[in-house]
């Protein structure tokens, strides 16, 4: 609830018997990006060690004692969820430690692809979906939720002289790291936002048309395009200008946007 208050919000949308599971999943990707927080290397690479270790003594029933840990082996028992999708999250995680700017929107892509959308492949299976076209979709809403968390993320990371933004989309528009750390606002910087968030919006609308053909069973798993859609519009009303006082607000009707979609049964 507390550092993921939108993932919390949807987990509750989910059925009865699958809602434990996810915040348990939920909970085991903080603890996880609380190590891409940590300034020390070094830190990082023993937290996500400890967690590899851990996956693999859940998977032989010897869980540590560890409330996270406990509560993802109780998960991992009742829905036989998929090692490999846990183990991705982690190995894409570490990889993200060298702290470094993606060198364009495919690697950003490939990242969110082996976090976002391998939480939304576990969550299909709490949800005891197994369809390919729920999977196709889980994977474009994983990437725009991962070009979502890029973007949101760059005013914090920009006060901390940080840039992490497709180095290709921005030598497109001849912007360099250092006017994002000055919170320039030209066209230009704008240019570059523009094109990132266009990425997310077009993974969205990939998702959605063939939304016909993925089992209803599997919306609850996909509601966490509400938040996305909810930020994109932002944006675009302040005119992409990524470091406007309103983007940075918590969205107050989300829960109630959330409440729509659910009742509507569509993502």
């Amino acid at each position: 609830r507390k550092r993921d208050y939108e993932g919390f919000l949807c987990s509750l949308l989910l059925p009865a018997e699958s809602r434990t599971s996810a915040f348990a999943l939920r909970a085991f990707n903080v603890e996880l990006a609380q190590a891409d927080s940590i300034t020390q290397k070094g830190t990082g690479l023993m937290r996500m060690q400890f967690w590899r270790e851990t996956v693999e003594d859940i998977y032989c029933d010897k869980p540590p004692h560890q409330p996270v840990a406990l509560e993802l082996w109780k998960a991992v028992k009742r829905h036989n969820l998929t090692k490999m999708w846990i183990m991705k999250i982690i190995d894409e995680r570490e990889k993200n430690l060298d702290d470094r700017a993606y060198n364009n929107i495919q690697e950003l892509e490939t990242y969110a692809e082996n976090t976002q959308s391998a939480l939304l492949y576990l969550t299909l299976e709490m949800l005891g979906v197994r369809d390919i076209h729920a999977d196709h979709a889980a994977s474009h809403i994983g990437k725009a939720q991962g070009i979502v968390t890029c973007l949101r993320a760059t005013p914090y990371h920009s006060a901390r002289r940080k840039v992490f933004l497709p180095m290709d989309i921005c030598m497109l528009h001849g912007v360099s790291q250092e006017d994002f750390i000055r919170c320039k606002q030209e066209k230009n910087v704008r240019d570059v936002i523009y094109d990132i968030a266009s990425q997310a919006h077009i993974h969205l609308e990939h998702a959605r048309s063939f939304s016909k053909k993925v089992p209803v069973k599997a919306y609850p798993a996909f509601f966490c395009t509400v938040a996305l859609e909810d930020y994109l519009c932002n944006i675009r009303k302040v005119d992409f200008n990524i470091f406007h006082p309103s983007l940075q607000k918590k969205s107050t009707l989300l829960p109630l946007y959330l409440y729509i979609r659910s009742w509507k049964k569509t993502y």
